[in-house]
Formats: structure tokens, sequence, C-alpha cells
């Protein structure tokens, strides 16, 4: 210290009033060598806590909490908190010790445990205000939202309704004004528009005609309240099986689980933090995710494009948030603010945008601040009322978005401090306080060149508590991963490589040939098909997750043999990366995995700078640079398919495009923000009645007659039953149904259908089968008997054709139902959708003492049969069975390998099997290799047919790459 009482550098002239003033200018400015990083250099893992151990930091304790000495808290281990999923694998869950969301008054008084909750306001049965009856509002629903009647039609609807009436009885709505206005009066979800402007208030010029016209704009940003927004969420009784009160632990086996949100690290540690104030024990920690992203309307007429703001609570279940069951709610329209070429590209038009958006986001949130410090009393989705805490979590955004947020340089990366020339080399994390130490004494010019960092402007997280937006970046899965990596880097390089490599007529006849071998990859539920391979002109996001879907086959076995086999392991690797991270649960040995794929497709990618498609190195790419960051991230916010921008992408359409399109395109976002509303209120109505049991069909028709008896069941129509989608289902790991009806025009006879189907063993094949049902606890298989020692079929003996089976089975991390349960049809018929016959594959149980493929069977069905020998009803398939090649996958693709079995004959290997040994369907690819498909006679039909071998595609959804490794 001098004698002015101060701490002078020593190497240059500044002096500091404090000496972390001076240490930290020691370590950013004058670093010992040229090499040595400013930061310790992280590995970005955030250790996993011991299990069962408490907070980090336990600065308080329960038992030592002035407001829980009364009745305590201690640690709690339960298994019955956690979803059903988990506690089928026997997961433990550790809440947070102190912030554990206890149950209190509406004064904020703790509640005595098993208090019961307060009951609901009595409400009239008979009371459906605003709406004369449950009938009623379910036609306002009908005809506002799953409808989107116009008004003409409402009115022209409204007016036949009173026509066939009569005078004596009243229509419902006598046109749309009534209807619009009836449901204007719904009290349930009312949250109003606000809105507020923002003005340039920088220097003008004296004559205000010479000064561009953004600076005298005044712009509008609509909003709605976030604080009433998310109570109304908290107290949606809909999601009281699906939210976490608590920050938790989810531990099996000694080993983390990362699963929805509040199973992070970050969520904990946040409450490590609140519980440094003891007026906080007890409260419920409740975290606000936010996403914002441009989307287009219409490309022809007016203002096209608007920047909708999206809120959601972090305590609801990731699954619900992806379905959005009203756990994502539109916020508000940012400002875009727009200018001439002229003025477009100018510093103060760029630092002028990114101050508005800074300075909307922290008016827009500034209701949540009081309460990010200070509890508030809030209604709980079960009834109770919990002293809650808000605050900032993550930010769902893309790349562009993201560098906005965090105020850097494009091409830097939002998280940490690598150069975007090296971007791969090791790193420290930015964070607020990395910029004000980088920003003391530096220029702009050099923070900004230096560091990556805009330091005229502060991110709106500066403002509120315990806030960082470097921290708070959420992984971004469609567009770090899909659009950017897969779509826009490996799949345009392998085409570089392939123009680079051959002269161009070789170069179009092997592009070629991987279109033909994309178009002639067989069916599957929920697979889109590339009829015209990769050739189409525009990439949607729809395209890109279908090709990415399908990517097992276009870039692994289809460039097998035009690409080196080092490009075709980079391909694998980093689909073997992506699968991992969409995983609905994520444990310790996937973080493992996922650090081993990003390490092998560091090394293997190295083949498109050897080949010169990437000479000079693979930066600045930050979005496949981000792939480095996504093991801290999941430890931090949980399993990433919570928090992807696919989120607000499919909100955009209820939220913003469909609103759009029902106004009348004159000044149309008054009309959006209405009819916004509406929508909300219809939601909120109708969890209150569904809460109070009031939409009761039976309710006012006690003057009605008797309904009819129902028809009876018709025969399925397998060419109008949905392929896949979610199911509601019960859980089960896998169940495997015939369709409802046999197929119609066939016979029945054993005989008869044997050769309708091309089949002569198949009465053999039944006896076998049957012996086999009868020695199911001990014996030979029925193949490995005498046929004489197998039961003969009865006289006549009637069996019954099946065209498909419906295969249910536990796939949460798909597009699955809450339970986690989806559905799949397996095909078996000889014209599919009037055309040629289509054979699915099938897995059936293996050796259950193995893992992953080892345990599995492959087979081709032939046949989906159903007979009675006995009394007792026999549902099975007619099998090809198909031979694992060698004991370990492709070593370039990381796919197994099958052929079909074939006897010394030429005759394919045939057994019929139960229903119960399948569990769901397979999908194969034909192994190709330096071979290219013929032109003619070769499509996806027939497929199956004219390959040798397969690979089994464990890429085909998330669910088979987690069964088929």
């Amino acid at each position: 210290m001098d004698e002015d009482g101060l701490f002078p550098c020593g190497q240059c002239p500044k002096r500091f009033t404090t000496q972390r003033g001076w240490k930290q200018h020691q370590n950013y400015k004058h670093r010992p060598a040229a090499d040595t990083p400013r930061f310790p250099t992280p590995n970005f893992r955030t250790p996993s806590p011991a299990p069962l151990s408490g907070p980090s930091s336990p600065i308080f304790s329960s038992r030592r909490s002035p407001r829980r000495r009364q009745n305590g808290s201690p640690v709690r281990l339960t298994w019955a908190a956690a979803p059903l999923e988990l506690q089928r694998y026997g997961t433990q869950v550790t809440e947070h010790p102190i912030l554990d969301g206890t149950p209190c008054d509406i004064y904020g008084d703790d509640l005595p445990e098993d208090t019961p909750p307060p009951a609901l306001e009595p409400r009239d049965p008979e009371d459906y205000t605003p709406f004369g009856s449950a009938d009623e509002f379910e036609l306002a629903e009908l005809l506002y939202e799953r409808v989107q009647m116009s008004a003409s039609n409402i009115d022209r609807l409204s007016q036949l309704i009173a026509n066939l009436l009569g005078p004596d009885k009243d229509a419902p709505f006598l046109n749309h004004e009534e209807l619009y206005k009836t449901i204007d009066r719904i009290k349930q979800g009312d949250i109003q528009w606000d809105s507020f402007t923002v003005k340039y208030n920088g220097e003008l010029p004296d004559d205000l005609s010479t000064a561009p016209a953004w600076k005298l704009q005044e712009y509008e940003v609509w909003f709605r309240d976030p604080l009433s927004i998310l109570e109304g969420m908290l107290a949606n009784p809909s999601f009281k099986n699906e939210l976490d009160v608590a920050p938790k632990r989810l531990v099996k086996n000694g080993k983390r689980l990362y699963r929805d949100l509040m199973t992070g690290n970050w969520a904990w540690f946040e409450c490590d933090k609140i519980s440094e104030d003891e007026n906080t024990h007890g409260a419920m920690f409740a975290p606000v995710i936010l996403g914002s992203d441009k989307t287009t309307v219409s490309v022809a007429t007016g203002q096209n494009d608007y920047y909708p703001l999206y809120i959601s609570l972090g305590n609801v279940h990731s699954s619900v948030r992806r379905a959005h069951r009203n756990a994502v709610a539109l916020l508000g329209f940012l400002a875009i603010p727009k200018t001439s070429k002229d003025y477009a590209g100018s510093a103060e038009f760029r630092k002028f945008r990114r101050q508005l958006f800074h300075t909307s986001l922290e008016h827009v949130l500034s209701s949540l601040k009081p309460f990010m410090e200070k509890p508030r009393v809030t209604r709980c989705p079960d009834g109770h009322y919990r002293r809650v805490i808000y605050g900032l979590g993550p930010y769902i955004a893309d790349y562009p978005e993201q560098a906005l947020l965090a105020c850097i340089v494009q091409n830097w990366c939002p998280r940490c401090t690598a150069r975007p020339e090296n971007l791969d080399r090791p790193a420290g994390r930015r964070s607020h306080e990395h910029t004000d130490t980088v920003s003391e004494g530096c220029s702009l010019k050099e923070v900004w060149d230096n560091y990556g960092i805009v330091a005229d402007l502060k991110p709106f997280t500066a403002g509120f508590p315990r806030a960082d937006i470097h921290e708070l970046l959420a992984p971004d899965l469609l567009h770090q991963l899909v659009k950017g990596t897969f779509k826009d880097h490996l799949v345009d390089w392998v085409v570089e490589y392939i123009n680079l490599t051959y002269d161009k007529s070789e170069a179009e006849r092997r592009l070629a040939d991987i279109d033909r071998r994309i178009m002639v990859t067989t069916p599957f539920p929920g697979l889109r098909h590339f009829h015209e391979g990769r050739g189409f002109k525009q990439w949607t996001g729809a395209d890109s997750k279908g090709l990415m879907k399908a990517s097992s086959f276009v870039f692994l076995p289809a460039i097998a043999g035009h690409v080196p086999v080092q490009m075709v392991q980079a391909v694998s690797d980093f689909l073997e990366f992506c699968y991992l991270v969409r995983r609905n649960v994520i444990d310790e040995d996937n973080l493992d995995a996922i650090d081993a794929a990003i390490a092998r497709f560091h090394q293997n990618r190295e083949i498109f700078r050897e080949t010169g498609v990437r000479p000079d190195g693979f930066s600045p790419l930050p979005r496949q640079h981000s792939m480095v960051h996504y093991r801290h991230l999941i430890q931090q916010f949980g399993a990433p398919n919570g928090l992807c921008s696919s989120i607000t992408e499919s909100k955009h359409i209820k939220a913003v495009k469909r609103p759009w399109r029902r106004s009348s395109r004159n000044q149309p976002l008054g009309q959006m923000l209405v009819t916004n509303q509406r929508l909300d209120k219809l939601a909120a109505y109708r969890v209150d009645l569904e809460c109070q049991c009031m939409l009761d069909p039976v309710k006012d028709r006690s003057n009605l007659p008797p309904p009819p008896p129902p028809p009876p069941p018709q025969e399925e129509d397998d060419e109008d039953t949905e392929e896949s989608g979610d199911s509601d289902e019960p859980y089960s790991q896998g169940d495997v149904k015939l369709s409802t009806k046999a197929a119609r025009g066939v016979p029945r006879d054993i005989n008869t259908l044997a050769a309708y189907i091309n089949q002569p063993t198949l009465p053999i094949l039944l006896r076998q089968f049957l012996y086999t049902q009868q020695h199911l606890a001990n014996g030979p298989q029925g193949c490995n008997v005498p046929l004489a020692s197998c039961p003969e079929l009865e006289r006549n003996q009637k069996v019954f054709l099946h065209n498909s089976a419906k295969a249910t089975f536990f796939a949460p991390s798909d597009m699955s139902g809450l339970g986690g349960m989806r559905h799949e049809r397996i095909r078996s018929t000889t014209s599919w959708r009037r055309g040629p016959s289509r054979y699915d594959c099938v897995f059936m149980e293996g050796d259950q003492q193995e893992d992953g493929f080892g345990g599995l069977l492959v087979g081709r069905v032939f046949a989906f049969l159903r007979f009675t020998h006995e009394g007792r009803r026999y549902p099975c398939a007619l099998i090809h069975w198909f031979s694992t090649v060698g004991n370990t996958p492709c070593e370039q693709t990381g796919l197994w390998r099958v052929v079909p079995d074939f006897d010394r004959n030429g005759d394919p290997v045939l057994e019929v099997v139960h229903l119960d040994c399948l569990y769901r369907g397979a999908h194969l690819i034909g192994v190709t290799g330096s071979r290219f498909i013929p032109d003619k006679d070769f499509t996806s039909a027939n497929s199956l047919d004219m390959y040798q071998g397969f690979y089994v595609n464990k890429y085909v959804d998330y669910h088979a790459h987690e069964i088929a490794f």
C-alpha cells in the first residue's frame, strides 16, 4: 500500500483501492507466462455429490433453523416422491433438507406433518358460470379451440341450432359475438395483457429530420404478469403428481441419476444459497424457465415475424413440459426494431437493439424480483399452501439468441472463454464476475477482441438475485446437434468430400447411389421415408429431425464404401452422443459414455481436416463446440430433453401461427393477444371443472331417453390405424396384442390358409408350437423332437390370420404418454396401403442374463395367427429367424449385424412363437458396402428380400438405442 492508501500494480501505472482488486488485476493482466490460462482450467464436470449426503454447503441444518425448531424436518429419504418409472427401478430419493417445501397455512406458518390440505371453497355443482352447462362449455371449447371455426361459420351454426331447437328453447349462443363475450367472462386464467414502450434516449441531432427513423420510433412490448402465470401453474391440480416441491437427488446402486430440472445440482445449490437466510427455511424453490425465439408466420403479407417470450415452471416434470399440458405459457411479445440497410449494420443500431432486448426482459420480469429473496405464500397443486421463493432458471434459446443473452461476440462460446479460432482448447467459464474483472481498466475494443465480450451492455440477469446468464443457458438439442452439427456440418462435409475426391460425373453417381440407399430403406412406424433421398431443396425442422432419425442408414450404411472408414466412425460417434444425451433418465455410466463418444468424435473428425474438407480446422463452430459442455449441463439441469428449443418452437404453432391465421391480418398483434387470452381461459376453466368433477357426461341428462346400445365392434382397418404414438395405457415393460379383428376374405382352414400365405409347413410348425407350449417348464422345444411326439391339430382346425399387432412398451425418452408408454404397429400383410406386401421385423426375448442386444433375438414376421386348441386360445406369430454376425457390433458403424437363416435346401428357417415372446418392432437396414444399388427392381418394399445381411438400426428411435446397444 502506498502513501495514498492505494495498492500499486508494480508492473503498470494502475493503482487499486482494495487488495482484492489488485489480485484480480494481477491474475488477468500480468499472468506469469503467455501460455498460462487466466483461469484454472476446469473439466466442465460438476462433481456428483456423495449419495444420500446433505447439501454441499450446509450453513444451516433443519435442526438448527429457528423456523423449523418446533417440528423439525430431518433429511427425508423416500421412494414415494419419485416418478413411477423411478420407483420401479429401485431408485432412492433424497430431498433437500432445508428448502423442502413444507406445507403452511395461508399466513405462512408451518403446518404439522400429515395435516390435510384445506378444503376447496364449496361450489354449486350446477353452477357453470359464465356458461349454462357443461355441454355449453364444451361446445364453446370445440368451436373456438379445437375446430377454430370462423366467426361467419359460428353465426351460421348458431342459426341452424336455433332452427333445430325451435322457438321454445334457447340456442347456446346467438352468434359469434355472444360466444366470444361468454369466453371473456371466464374468471379462471384471467391474466390481462399489459404493455410499455421503449424509445432511444441517446443524443439526437438538432435537425430531427436527419436522424434515423429507428431513433425516433417508440417500440411497444406486450406482456402478462409472470407472477400470476406461475401462480396459476402452481395451483393447477392436474400437476399434483408431476411437480417437485423440493430439489432431489436420485440414486440407484450408489450412482446419481439425472432426470427433471429439480434432480440436477443447480437447483440443490441454489437452495443452499437461499438457505443462508433463516427466514427461508422450509420454503419451496420455484425455478423460472424462460425461452425466446423469433418466428415467421408469412412471407407475403405485412409484418411477418414476431418475437414471442415463453415462461415455464421448473418444478414441473419434463414430460409435462414436452406435452404442453399448460406447463409452457406465452409471457409476451418482444419488440423487433428494424431500420433501412443504411443503418442495419451500424454499431449504434446493434447496441440499441441489444439494450432494447435486455431492458425489456428486465422490466417484464420485475414482478418476480421481490419474491426471489422473500417467500410468497402460494397454493400448490396438492391443495397445500407453501412459501415460494422464485429464481431465474435455465433459458431456452438457439445460438444467436444465446450470444445476445450473454452479451458476447458472434462465434465465441457463451459459456466459456475459449477463443473462436480454437474453441476446443481448455478454457475457463464465463460469469458476471469474470466480465466485470476483465472490463476493469480495458477499452471496449480490447474486451471485444480479447474476450469476445460486449462490455458496454449488461445482461438482464445482472439485476436479479443469484442469476448469471452464463450459467443459465440451457443445452439445445435441436439447434446445436440436429440442425447445427448434424445437418449443417456432417451432412455437408460428407457431400463436400465426395465432390472434392471424385470428378463431377463420378461424384454425382456416388451421391445418387446414397440417395438410392435412402429410398430403398424399409418402412417403419414413425420413421419418415424420403422417397427422393436427401436431394430436397430446403430443410425444415421436421426434415432435419426426420433425417436425423434416418441418419443411421443415410450416414452409416449409406456412405460405407463411398467415404473413408474414419469418416463413417466420426458420424457414428456423433450419433451415439446425440442419442445418449436425449435419454429421459441419464446416469453416471451414461455420462462416462457421453465423454467417451465426444473423445472418439473429436479424434475421428480429423479425417475431414486431412482430406481437405476442413483444412483450417473446426473453429469457429460454436454449436459443435457446445458438445463439450453437455456433461456439466446434464449434471446441473437434468436430462436436456426437458429444456430443448423444440418445446418453444412447437409452442409457436399454438401461440403465434394459428392466432395469426385467425386474425384479419390488419394490425394482427392485438387480435393474437386476445386469442391467446381466450385459449388460456378455456384451458384453465376445463382444469377447474375437472377438479370439481363437473364434466360428468351424465349430468343434466336425466330427462333424456336411455342411449341406444353400442354398436358391435367393427373390424379394424389396418390401412387407417395410427402407425405409432404415445399411449396412456398403464405401465408395462412391453406388451404385444393382435389387431382387433382377423383379416377379411382369408381362408380359416389350416391347410387352405397355409397354401394362401405360401407356407406349406405351417401345420407342422403349429404342432411343434403346441408341443413347446405344453412343455414350457422343461423338455426340448418342439422343433427338436420327432413330429410324432407333437400334438395333433384338431379336425378342421381353424386358424385366423391378422394383418398387424400393436406393441406397447415403456419408452419415456421418445414421444410418449405421461406414464412413459408408447405404442407402434407391427405389420404382416400381403398388401399394405393397397400396394406391395409388408412383413416387418421384431425384437424378441432372448437370454435375460445378457444386457443390450445380447439379450435379444431378431426375426421377421411372416404371419400373425390366432387359433384355439383344447379350449385354450393361442395368439402367435410365424417367424423367420435371423442370426447375429460376430460377437461385437460393426467397427465402422457401431451397429449389430444379422443375416437371415436358411436350411441346407435354401428354405427359410421358420418357427411359430407365442405372441408374448415378441417385444417390439425392429428396423433392419441392408449392408451395401462398396456396391451400387441397381436402378431397377429394388425398392423399399422388397429390400428385406434383396440383401444378404442387415444392420440392426438402434437409431430408429431412442428406445431402440437403449435396448439394442
